[in-house]
């Protein structure tokens, strides 16, 4: 990564990887929810919005376990060095069929201060937030994604992408999917207390902001209570809120793996133009997810995740897609020739799902 782009927090012992543009690091700071004498780096409170990623230190799963999340492993060289990777599907190279994976949709009503922040929040048009996040491209199969010319179908914006990633294999295998089946759960409360939360004013509106470390255990707290199983993707929704590092705004989302389960959370914010507008964050993350579930894919420029390297792009990488009446913002994501695998790997020999040109881990990993 460049100077720009923020290298690691040792979070709650375990690393929180920055993976995009956050501004500078400064003093060593105790965390509020770490034990006693536990430190990290503090991130820059006037550093720009940023996703991260939280990677598990522990041993990685038996992929062939049937209970499993459905994932394949892949490689390819770069600089003379081979990259391993492990991506959710099958291996579009010797499959040609669809894999449908169950995602949970946990909607979080977060109270701060009285304040309320919920998915349940009506919109303008009429619909709420966790409808208009259910009936976008990112679950539906609403688009016909036509990428330069080159038809990826008419499927959801993840599986288009994956497609895309992968057109040398799916070309042939062109009944190669990866599609997300969702199921959507009550919704649950938050009462973070006053020392991990408070309210802020983001992009002109009342905004809610939690410590990513108290966010975060809350998450495995549900996913354990909930027996969510590990074949399932757990996709918290929040709505106006942001997670913050040491008081540090503003994290639209981010994905993990806790040893059982991967799992992610993102904000639906609801001012237009804004970081994390719509379901931009959801489409973000669930693209980290599909080529890095488990945190682990490591690259020459860091990890191999798909959306940071463009979410500084302007609109925050988000491409605009009217369906039903409303635009969706949906982030552009990097294919694997930007980390260094062959150009014929990816659809019209394309660095980004958009078409963006850009050399080898130009905007960091």
């Amino acid at each position: 990564m460049t100077s720009r782009y923020l290298r690691a927090l040792a979070v709650a012992g375990v690393a929180l990887i920055a993976a995009c543009s956050g501004g500078s690091l400064n003093q060593t700071v105790p965390s509020a929810g770490s034990p006693s004498g536990q430190s990290a780096q503090r991130l820059d409170p006037q550093s720009r919005p940023i996703y991260t990623v939280l990677p598990y230190k522990g041993p990685m799963p038996n992929i062939h376990t049937p209970a499993s999340l459905t994932t394949w492993n892949g490689s390819f060289v770069y600089n003379s060095h081979t990259y391993n990777y492990t991506m959710v599907g099958t291996d579009p190279s010797t499959t040609n069929y669809t894999t449908t994976i169950a995602v949970k949709v946990i909607p979080l009503k977060v109270i701060i201060s009285g304040k309320r922040f919920s998915p349940t929040k009506k919109l303008p048009n009429g619909k709420t937030v966790l409808e208009n996040t259910m009936a976008s491209p990112l679950f539906q199969s609403s688009v016909d994604f036509v990428q330069g010319g080159t038809d990826l179908g008419k499927t959801q914006y993840e599986d288009a992408f994956q497609r895309g990633n992968f057109w040398s294999s799916v070309q042939t295998n062109t009944g190669y999917h990866v599609l997300l089946k969702t199921k959507v759960l009550k919704e649950m409360t938050l009462r973070p207390p006053s020392n991990v939360a408070k309210l802020g004013n983001e992009f002109g509106i009342t905004t809610g902001l939690v410590d990513i470390n108290w966010i975060d255990g809350q998450l495995n707290t549900i996913i354990s209570k909930l027996k969510i199983p590990p074949n399932e993707l757990p996709l918290f929704e929040v709505s106006d809120v942001y997670e913050t590092i040491y008081g540090g705004c503003c994290v639209g989302g981010y994905h993990s793996y806790n040893g059982t389960n991967t799992y992610s959370i993102a904000t639906y914010f609801t001012v237009p133009g804004s970081f994390s507008q719509d379901v931009s964050a959801f489409s973000h993350e669930l693209g980290e997810w599909y080529d890095d579930p488990y945190t682990n894919n490591r690259v020459a420029c860091g990890i191999l995740e798909v959306g940071d390297p463009l979410e500084g792009n302007s609109n925050y990488g988000g491409y605009k897609y009217p369906v039903n009446g409303f635009t969706y913002n949906l982030q552009d994501l990097v294919f694997l020739p930007y980390f260094g695998a062959p150009a014929s790997t990816s659809v019209n020999g394309w660095s980004t799902f958009q078409g963006e040109t850009l050399g080898v881990c130009q905007n960091g990993g």
